[in-house]
């Protein structure tokens, strides 16, 4: 489902029509979430560590209208749900995607995740080809305990999120790790962005 936002009554329609005539509309920004409970109840628990960030950036992203909102030309929509578009590593180092529709249900989502992810491994690439905006990109860098990430993009009109995280580090008997948002300006501010990791953090500590 989606619905046509009203220009005349919506709060940042002054800031749509600054940013969207920017030549680089786009800002990212990166912070740290702790994921001890993650990486320790749900971990022996036997929950994958990978399902379980999709399920929580889901979470993050859901809990924010304005990251479902998505700029037509001049024309803004929300989406009441989006697919999680997920990089699927492969073992000789390639990637695929793989799309994810959005579940409440945490075990039906998993569930899904999961099927959604063994077949992305056997298919092709899978790339949007720029049909559809009812999706948010997610990545996940393992490697590296990254400060700041910023993300290839099509073009000033992409308005769709992206969402990366790495590696995932222990300190002081803590764990922790880096998640960046990149976002468009004419839909999003700072704002949008904190309580996106609020949202996150709390689906974390669940």
């Amino acid at each position: 489902m989606e619905r046509i936002v009203d220009l005349a009554t919506w709060p940042r329609a002054d800031q749509f029509r600054l940013f969207r005539r920017y030549a680089r509309p786009h800002f990212a920004t990166t912070a740290r979430v702790d994921v001890t409970h993650l990486m320790t109840a749900m971990k022996l628990a036997g929950h994958s560590p990978f399902r379980a960030c999709i399920r929580a950036v889901g979470a993050g992203l859901h809990a924010v209208p304005e990251l479902r909102m998505r700029a037509r030309g001049g024309t803004v929509m929300e989406h009441d749900r989006v697919e999680l578009s997920i990089t699927v590593p492969l073992p000789d180092g390639n990637f695929r995607y793989a799309y994810v529709p959005w579940l409440d249900d945490a075990a039906a989502f998993d569930a899904l995740c999961r099927e959604r992810i063994e077949a992305a491994r056997a298919g092709g690439l899978n790339a949007n080809a720029g049909g559809r905006d009812d999706l948010a990109y997610l990545s996940c860098l393992p490697w590296m305990d990254f400060t700041a990430l910023d993300n290839a993009l099509p073009g000033p009109e992409d308005c769709i999120p992206r969402v990366s995280w790495g590696r995932i580090v222990e300190r002081d008997g803590r764990h922790a790790m880096a998640v960046a948002i990149q976002v468009h300006h004419a839909l999003v501010d700072g704002r949008q962005v904190g309580q996106f990791f609020a949202a996150l953090q709390a689906a974390l500590d669940r």
